[in-house]
């Protein structure tokens, strides 16, 4: 998985997209593509952006109802809405929704990248400022190093607390053995990447091996997060509610 940040494009018009995907590649951002609201979905579910580019009108689903729809799935990507309309509720309907800019069209590909990079470093600064990591009910306090479960606490190792933050800063993204080793282990370790499949078995142990209680007093083990891609590597699966 390349480091670059990566965005969604979705708009129906090819020439938009096209466009778009030539300037945001030249920028240096990695880029997918969507024609339609329900292929958005599912591309944005896949490959987990760090930020979308959507279309208000599209021809099956509108934008703001893809923005609701991955926003109750847990999907935190900020959202750049296109719209043709110059029209104050659109723009006041996409904040609302979970939108976090608006570009009218016909827009200028400059105006759009200044955009992305304003949105991208307020939400980092924003992320920097909140010392807890979430994926799904599991969280991570970077201050104080508590790791929780449905509210129960994990008792981690430093070296399976770094782990799980790397999964975690990655959700969503398959993570080969070689990055894992790289990123945790850096110089400390000859590169033997059997290590790496004994911490996450470690890690699901603690992590996946919960029981809570529901609302009729009935225990159940949580959803499992972490997740094996045989033959490619690990991730930690946004849960769907």
């Amino acid at each position: 998985m390349s480091n670059e940040t990566s965005i969604v494009v979705v708009d129906d018009e090819p020439s938009i997209r096209e466009l778009l995907v030539a300037s945001l590649h030249f920028a240096g951002y990695e880029v997918e593509t969507a024609a339609s609201g329900s292929e958005a979905i599912e591309v944005i579910e896949k490959t987990q952006p760090d930020l979308i580019i959507l279309d208000v009108m599209l021809p099956d689903i509108d934008g703001f109802t893809v923005t609701r729809r991955i926003r109750q799935e847990g999907i935190d990507a900020p959202v750049l809405f296109l719209t043709a309309r110059d029209d104050t509720q659109d723009k006041v309907m996409g904040l609302t929704v979970g939108g976090d800019d608006y570009v009218t069209k016909p827009f200028s590909l400059e105006e759009v990248v200044a955009r992305i990079r304003a949105i991208l470093r307020r939400t980092r600064e924003q992320e920097q400022d909140d010392p807890i990591i979430r994926v799904g009910d599991l969280e991570i306090n970077e201050d104080s190093h508590d790791v929780t479960r449905a509210g129960k606490p994990i008792d981690l190792s430093p070296t399976e607390y770094k782990l799980l933050r790397y999964l975690m800063d990655n959700k969503g993204r398959v993570l080969s053995k070689a990055q894992i080793l790289d990123h945790v282990w850096q110089y400390d370790w000859g590169g033997d990447a059997a290590i790496v499949e004994s911490y996450i078995s470690y890690l699901r142990k603690k992590v996946d091996d919960i029981e809570v209680e529901d609302e009729d007093g009935a225990t159940h083990k949580v959803q499992p997060l972490i997740e094996t891609k045989r033959g490619i590597g690990y991730m930690i699966r946004v849960p769907k509610n």
